[in-house]
Order: C-alpha cells, then sequence, then structure tokens
C-alpha cells in the first residue's frame, strides 16, 4: 500500500483579527487543513494550537441535524458553540434577517435546497461569534449577491477583532477579504505572507508544464451518472502546449465517463479571469448516452485576450441539474501579444481583456 500525505510538514501562525486566504489547486490540501484545524481530522503527527471559540462552515450542511428545522438548527449550533439560550435568542433576529428563510424557519432542513442550507448555515456560523470563523469555498452554491453579503460579514467578523480563515478559488473574493494568505501545493506550504505575496507567488506557479489537468479527484454529486476525468489543451494537431499564443487556435478536451443510463447529458467549459471574472461559457448539445466514457472537444476560435493567467471551469450536467462542477479546473497562460498587432496600439490587461479593436473612422467636419 502506497503511503499519502495529504498534509507534510505545515507549519503556520495566525494572529487575532487576522484574515486569512487559503488558496492552492485542487488536491492541494487546502480543505484537509481546514478539517484538521475543525477537529475533524485528527493529524498523524504535529499539534494545533487554537485560542478561542471556532466556528466552521465547510461543506453544505455542516453541524445541521437534517430532521430538525432550521429554527431548532440555529439554538444546536449555538448550544455547540458554548453559548446559552439568551445569547442566542439576542442573535436569532439578525441570523433570520441574513439568511433570508423566514417562511421556511420550522421547516425541517432536509427539506431546504443547497443554496437555502448554506445562507442559514453561514448566517449561524457568522453571527453567534465565535473568535474564529473558518469557511471553505461553500459559499460558491449560494447566489452573488448572497457572496457578497458573506464577504462583508467576513470582513465586519475580522474588523471586531476576530479571525477568518477563508480558502475559495475566487481570487477576486480573496483578494477583496483577506490581507494575508497561504499557498499549499501538494500537501505542502510554499508561500505565506502578505496576500499580494501570496497570490503572485500562486499565479507564477500555474504557468509550468503541459495544460493536463486531473479532475477525477475533485468530487462531484453522491451517485452522480455523470464524471469528469481530465482537461487538457492542444493546438488544432492535438500536440499538448503549455501556453496559448496570440491568433491561434487551439482545443479544449474534457474526458468524461457516464456511470448510468443519461438523458439531457451537457459538458459545459467556461473561461475567467484569475480574479474571477466571466468572459464565456460554452455549453455542448444534450446528448443521451449509455455508460461508458467519452470526450467533449472544445474548438476555440482565434484567441482574442490580453497576455496573462486565466482559469477554467468545468461542469458536468443533465437536463439543469449539475452532478459534477469543478470552479478550478485548470490555469492557462495567453502569451505576451507584443509585435502581434500594430506598432501604434498599446495592449496589455489595463486596456481590457479583449484585443480586438472597434472600426474608428475619423473625419473632417
Amino acid at each position: 500500500m502506497t503511503e499519502f500525505l495529504a498534509l507534510n510538514d505545515v507549519s503556520f501562525e495566525v494572529k487575532q483579527g487576522e484574515r486569512v486566504g487559503i488558496i492552492g489547486r485542487n488536491g492541494a490540501g487546502k480543505s484537509t487543513l481546514l478539517k484538521v484545524l475543525s477537529r475533524i481530522y485528527e493529524p498523524t503527527k504535529g499539534r494545533i494550537e487554537i485560542n478561542g471559540r471556532l466556528a466552521s462552515l465547510l461543506e453544505v450542511g455542516t453541524g445541521f441535524h437534517p430532521e430538525l428545522s432550521g429554527r431548532e438548527n440555529i439554538f444546536l449550533n449555538g448550544a455547540l458553540l458554548g453559548m446559552n439560550k439568551s445569547e442566542i435568542k439576542s442573535k436569532f433576529d439578525e441570523i433570520i434577517a441574513f439568511a433570508e428563510v423566514e417562511k421556511f424557519l420550522d421547516t425541517p432542513v432536509k427539506r431546504y435546497s443547497s443554496g437555502m442550507y448554506v445562507r442559514l448555515a453561514f448566517a449561524v456560523a457568522a453571527h453567534l461569534e465565535p473568535e474564529i470563523l473558518i469557511v471553505d469555498e461553500v459559499l460558491a452554491v449560494g447566489d452573488a449577491e448572497f457572496q457578497r453579503k458573506c464577504l462583508g460579514k467576513m470582513k465586519d467578523v475580522s474588523n471586531s477583532g476576530r479571525t477568518v480563515l477563508f480558502v475559495s478559488h475566487n481570487m477576486e473574493a480573496v483578494q477583496k477579504l483577506c490581507n494575508k494568505g497561504l499557498m499549499l501545493s501538494k500537501g505542502e506550504l510554499k508561500s505565506s505572507g502578505s496576500i499580494e505575496t501570496v497570490m503572485n507567488a500562486y499565479l507564477d506557479s500555474q504557468t509550468e508544464g503541459e495544460l493536463v489537468f486531473d479532475l477525477s479527484t475533485v468530487s462531484a454529486e453522491d451517485n452522480a451518472p455523470i464524471k469528469a476525468l481530465q482537461l487538457r489543451v492542444t493546438d488544432m494537431n492535438d500536440t499538448l502546449v503549455s501556453e496559448l499564443v496570440m491568433g491561434q487556435r487551439h482545443k479544449y478536451i474534457i474526458d468524461f465517463e457516464i456511470v448510468r443510463e443519461l438523458q439531457g447529458a451537457v459538458a459545459g467549459l467556461g473561461i475567467s479571469s484569475m480574479f474571477g471574472q466571466p468572459i464565456r461559457t460554452t455549453w455542448s448539445k444534450k446528448r443521451d448516452l449509455t455508460p461508458g466514457r467519452y470526450r467533449a472537444i472544445f474548438l476555440s476560435d482565434v484567441i482574442q485576450l490580453t497576455s496573462g493567467v486565466y482559469k477554467l471551469t468545468v461542469g458536468m450536467s443533465s437536463n439543469g441539474r449539475t452532478y459534477h462542477y469543478i470552479d478550478q479546473a485548470g490555469q492557462l497562460t495567453i502569451s505576451d501579444v507584443s509585435g502581434l498587432l500594430e506598432d501604434e496600439q498599446i495592449i496589455n490587461t489595463k486596456s481590457g481583456l479583449l484585443t480586438n479593436q472597434m472600426e474608428v473612422i475619423i473625419e473632417k467636419r
């Protein structure tokens, strides 16, 4: 049996009131680290010293009993955090207003949608005054407006002297919220310090090697009928590339597996800036597929993006339901565009993400 260390010799200190962003590729050990800090996992060696009351939001449903109502789970979570009934009551109205689930307060949470679940779970974790708040990528389930509310609340928490540890692939969210950073890679701590230093180290680490990304290690929904396996980027002759060049075409190839017969199967590919700004998403046409392995090939048009690092997202779905979603499926670098455009044009990311220009007509009046 081969031994695998999910975390290896990871050592750091977080001071009171710091907002720490923990970043890294899929499988780097980020979620494992949070589970160790939350006392869900026991480390095989080493020690953890935590001073203060800690609340965690790591997965949809963390700390909730599915048979209890939203109201009952609020009091249950408060009790688990060491609060008495009067303390919980004093925060109760704020929690409900933030979560926006008033109509379903006395409904068992097993009836909640994933979005409702996350809203209530975050509201409870953030409002019951833990000294340390730990939040994983679970907020990606919520809508954009709710994510903005959560980021604002986490900032308020830290401004009141409490500590926040935040795992996210959304670089814009990490940059706005956090003042410190940790970067993990293959279970090891590769960079720590200011959030700007750590983000630059992370972006630099994504620009090396051929563009082949293993997606099989990213969890899909339980009993998902469709799962992504690998994403790779090639030129039009099917040769793997390490970066993309302005003015050329290329292919994105997603290998995926159908576990059981599925109607309306769809593969989706998105590209965004490393700060989470969506640029384009493309979906395949619906297909009825039998069990087996398949390949979705996305043919790009000529690149019209400025040079820089971009993020790829993969989604596997059927009839409107997404079974396997990989927000950070991979990164790609578009090389310097200098020399490919007219000398008079000065192109960089400050000019925008697109290099193609509008037609301009200058007339004498």
